[in-house]
């Protein structure tokens, strides 16, 4: 186990997010407070593909939405490209686990919506968004609704919508849970390959570890909440490019599974008897 190791290795003005002392606090509706997330420290650094993993209610996704700025932290810094968080953090993209498409709107016009919010011309976002619908596979899909697509389509369109925008951070939020495992498997290869283009820093937060390990550069372990800390960092040294299913046959990645696995399955056990789950 590397435990801090690989946070200190990425920390510098480099670093695309670094958190700092991070504490997450909300406070209940009939009074008292709730302790999320406790003294996290991660740094992300430009073009660093990162997950994050824990049990059910650790605050991953916590985590995830103070770094998209959507609320501050109660205690602690959040630094994006060595500038204090303040507000939204408009180098963001965030691809969330549910859709969020426009049920009304075509594939083409949810991908290009939000160029046009932002003052692009229609003509342009239109074209740069059918360029992006051929990117993620789905070229001849434009004029089809959000209703008329599988979910694994439907994904393809959400990640075009927030890369078309070119943010420098990508946060993602159990974005392929809800997909059967083949479809998981064809998605991750899709991001694989779109990250490794551009390389954007990535904070990638999932409870299927085999997916964490197949795609990033480092997986980062929470503990079972209230009050989750970061427990563990290890970094993923298999080679890139990377297919995930031929990943998953490396000797390397079982022993690197095995060895993560040790620290995780106490924090699930933890997780599911206190969820009853």
């Amino acid at each position: 186990m590397n435990n801090g190791a690989n946070v200190a290795a990425a920390s510098g003005p480099t670093a695309a997010v670094a958190l700092a002392g991070v504490d997450i606090t909300f406070r209940l509706a009939g009074g008292g407070t709730y302790a999320a997330v406790q003294n996290a420290s991660l740094d992300v650094a430009d073009g660093e593909f990162v997950a994050i993993v824990g049990p059910t209610g650790c605050g991953k996704s916590t985590l995830l939405n103070v770094t998209a700025g959507l609320f501050p932290p109660s205690k602690g810094t959040v630094g994006i490209f060595g500038a204090p968080l303040d507000g939204l953090n408009r180098q963001s993209g965030y691809l969330f686990q549910s859709d969020s498409l426009f049920p009304w709107k075509t594939a083409l016009d949810n991908v290009a919506i939000g160029l046009e919010t932002a003052g692009t011309p229609r003509d342009e976002a239109l074209a740069r968004a059918q360029e992006w619908l051929a990117r993620v596979g789905l070229g001849s899909f434009g004029p089809r609704f959000p209703h008329m697509l599988s979910g694994g389509q439907r994904k393809r369109v959400g990640l075009a919508q927030v890369l078309i925008r070119d943010p420098k951070i990508l946060l993602m939020d159990e974005p392929f849970g809800p997909l059967d495992a083949q479809t998981r498997q064809i998605m991750g290869n899709l991001l694989l390959e779109l990250w490794s283009a551009e390389r954007k820093a990535v904070m990638f937060v999932t409870h299927d570890l085999e997916e964490a390990i197949a795609l990033s550069d480092r997986v980062v372990i929470m503990s079972a909440g209230p009050a989750a800390r970061i427990i563990g960092d290890w970094r993923v040294t298999l080679s890139r490019p990377r297919d995930i299913a031929e990943i998953k046959s490396d000797p390397a990645f079982h022993q690197l599974h095995r060895d993560i696995w040790q620290t995780l399955k106490a924090e699930v056990m933890k997780g599911y008897a206190q969820t009853g789950g």
